[in-house]
């Protein structure tokens, strides 16, 4: 009978503690930073000084690059991110819209991004395209917002 108690204890502790464990919901910015796949955007949030934005109030859609889509951006338009600030903004900008999006939620048709330029947003079935990204993973949830990580990394329209 105590065996049986201890035990029980024992595996009602250990349930609470995994239970414990459970990622609670962060920003938008401290979601990408945790995310392995999304290093490199983490860094140029930080790089292009919008870490404490993608952390307010938000709400936010982000439309985020995978570290892959980055390494398909050729070495010289990379250059040229990391030494003008005002295009870095401009890219990463262009890739958050105001409000809360879901996937569900996608309608087929052009929204405003931050950037202030046009997006076009298109869903077949289960897949949602961003401009001609696709989402690869949709609805990470963050408390200020929503990520959803895409395999292209988009460059706003010239003015």
């Amino acid at each position: 009978m105590m065996i049986r108690r201890t035990l029980l204890v024992l595996s009602l502790t250990a349930l609470a503690a995994g239970c414990a464990s459970t990622p609670t919901p962060t920003t938008i910015a401290d979601t990408a930073a945790g995310n392995p796949q999304l290093s490199t955007l983490s860094r140029l949030v930080a790089d292009a000084g919008l870490t404490e934005t993608l952390r307010g109030a938000g709400p936010f859609t982000v439309f985020a690059p995978s570290d892959e889509a980055f390494k398909a951006v050729p070495a010289k338009t990379m250059q040229e991110l990391a030494t003008n600030k005002d295009m870095l903004k401009a890219v990463l900008t262009y890739h958050v819209i105001a409000g809360k999006v879901m996937a569900a939620d996608v309608k087929n048709g052009n929204v405003k991004t931050v950037n202030g330029a046009n997006l076009a947003l298109a869903k077949a079935g289960a897949f949602v395209t961003v401009e001609e990204a696709l989402v690869q993973q949709a609805d990470v949830p963050a408390t200020n917002g929503v990520v959803h990580v895409i395999d292209k990394v988009l460059l706003p329209p010239k003015r």
